[in-house]
């Protein structure tokens, strides 16, 4: 595979995963973390750096709405929960590595 074709089936793959996570509003940031070490604000926090080591100027909120497909506050009034005590507990119960927050 020739490597513009193999970044236009990442980027592909990018859109797709955004739209899913954009679908899914009822999978909680916290349930993801839980689960897979990472959330939509991990996404929008590497989307950021990516965009910054390309010399583009993208603050976090920027980052947030190309994730969440609106800004931020609008997806946490609509669609964010409080999360329970065993939400809580599981996600303070794990190490977290650096990689899974840059």
């Amino acid at each position: 595979m020739d490597k513009q074709t193999q970044l236009e089936i990442e980027a592909a793959a990018w859109r797709k995963t955004l739209e899913h996570f954009q679908k899914r509003t009822d999978v909680q940031n916290i349930d993801l973390m839980n689960m897979a070490g990472f959330c939509r604000n991990c996404l929008s926090k590497w989307y950021m750096g990516e965009a910054k080591e390309r010399g583009e100027d993208i603050d976090y909120d920027q980052a947030r709405e190309v994730v969440y497909g609106m800004p931020y506050d609008e997806f946490k009034d609509k669609f964010q929960e409080k999360a329970s005590e065993e939400q809580m507990a599981a996600f303070n119960s794990i190490e977290w590595g650096k990689d899974t927050t840059e």
